[in-house]
């Protein structure tokens, strides 16, 4: 993990010698040097699995909570890219009336540590979350046991200060490219605590996502093996909005 991290800071530190050899103006230059510096920050943190990395992305939120905050009530999408990538959340859940808060690539603890930036405070009703392919990959290598331990922390933190919210999980996704043994026997043991709480129910994805023999679907992604096209996308809609339809109506 500390060699990728070096060998990232490495690269950019070239970058700075490079751009020291070229004539160019001053200001040019020091605004290169400090976009250096941003991006070694960055990769050390997310080298170390650090949430900070994502602050960014959050501040942007509340910059935009400020400008209008989302009504109470809402049922808010939380999670990584999968989420994040998901433009047309708000036209795919009509009528419900829901929020995007997906960031970056994510981990469960990474939006356990801002929930009380971007979940709690718009006092939802439900929330969606998809985390956990990132979590058990490079740079973090959680097990499937870290993973649901931190999963737990969520539910904590989330049913503490919104005793009433239904929080949803939608399974770890099989990828073209990933370890499918290993997401699915985090689904799993995910599955399992699920059964055992209040108000907290497993969206099972995974099983509409493989073909018929068990392995990834390759037409619900593009160029990218980690992340859907739209036909993902409109197979995801076709499960999870009927699950949140049940429950909440066009409400």
């Amino acid at each position: 993990m500390l060699l990728y991290c070096f060998l990232g800071v490495a690269a950019l530190l070239t970058g700075v010698l490079v751009t020291a050899k070229i004539k160019m103006p001053r200001a040019v230059r020091v605004l290169l040097r400090l976009a250096v510096a941003s991006a070694v920050t960055v990769i050390f943190f997310w080298a170390l699995g650090r949430p900070q990395v994502w602050r960014s992305e959050i501040n942007r939120y509340a910059e935009a909570d400020r400008a209008g905050s989302p009504s109470p009530g809402a049922i808010v999408f939380a999670g990584s890219s999968s989420i994040r990538k998901w433009t047309m959340l708000s036209d795919d859940m009509k009528p419900l009336n829901v929020v995007n808060r997906g960031f970056g690539g994510s981990r469960i603890a990474d939006v356990s540590y801002y929930a009380r930036r971007i979940i709690t405070p718009y006092r939802p009703r439900a929330v969606v979350l998809y985390a956990g392919d990132n979590d058990l990959f490079f740079p973090v290598w959680r097990s499937p046991e870290g993973v649901l331990s931190d999963f737990r922390d969520f539910v904590s933190i989330v049913h503490h200060d919104l005793p009433e919210t239904w929080i949803y999980y939608i399974s770890i996704k099989p990828t073209p490219w990933g370890d499918w043994p290993l997401k699915d026997r985090t689904n799993r043991m995910i599955a399992a605590y699920i059964r055992t709480q209040e108000r907290v129910q497993f969206i099972d994805v995974s099983s509409a996502m493989l073909d018929s023999r068990g392995q990834p679907r390759r037409d619900l992604y593009g160029w990218d093996p980690m992340h859907m096209n739209a036909s993902g996308y409109e197979l995801w809609t076709s499960i999870v909005k009927p699950v949140l339809l049940e429950r909440f109506g066009g409400r």
